[in-house]
């Protein structure tokens, strides 16, 4: 189970608060959506979960236990806008192989050819680089996913086939996911429940 207890978190100190008493929890398995307007934190609760805001009020547990930090983490981000999520001056073969080993077979369902793995991410069209973001997460040590608004920068056709691949390796391998969005008609449709943050 990934949990936020009491979570509180404000830009700076003369703000009012962006997320005040917020608690949620994701079990193994488990898709749950998390909706709300922008500017209600849905994404700074998602890097909150997975690590990258380390400065807020509550805690974050991971069966009942802070989550260690270094190496890789089980809570992986999958970012809206994949441009963000990889250096630049990283090949795409080099950014990839930081999860270490992956499934060849995986690589080839996710669409990504191999001639990507040999460039560079601004060689690569918004929906390409996303394939290799969400690669990069999928990973044997991950348990639970926060998938960032992934598809909205995408055509439909493409969003399909990702959410596909996501959910049925989720199913296949017990992660929870953390579907944060704006879209209500999404997350019914692939959600087990809803948590609405307006």
């Amino acid at each position: 189970m990934l949990t936020a207890k009491h979570i509180h978190y404000k830009y700076n100190s003369n703000k009012e608060w962006v997320l005040e008493d917020i608690s949620i929890e994701v079990n193994a398995g488990e898709v749950v959506g998390l909706v709300g307007t922008s500017g209600r934190g849905k994404s700074t609760l998602g890097k909150i979960l997975a690590g990258q805001i380390e400065k807020y009020k509550g805690e974050v547990l991971l069966d009942e236990r802070p989550i260690q930090k270094g190496g890789y983490s089980p809570v992986q981000l999958i970012y809206q806008h994949p441009e963000l999520a990889v250096n630049p001056k990283w090949k795409l073969g080099k950014t990839l192989a930081e999860i270490g080993e992956y499934d060849d077979e995986l690589r080839k369902e996710m669409g990504i050819e191999k001639k990507f793995l040999n460039r560079w991410p601004n060689e690569l069209s918004g929906g390409e680089l996303q394939r290799i973001c969400v690669m990069r997460a999928l990973k044997l040590q991950t348990r639970f996913i926060i998938a960032d608004e992934i598809s909205t920068m995408l055509d439909v056709i493409t969003q399909s086939q990702i959410w596909h691949i996501v959910l049925d390796y989720a199913k296949k391998n017990n992660i929870g996911i953390l579907v944060i969005t704006h879209n209500e008609n999404l997350a019914r449709v692939i959600c087990t429940r809803i948590i609405n943050l307006n």
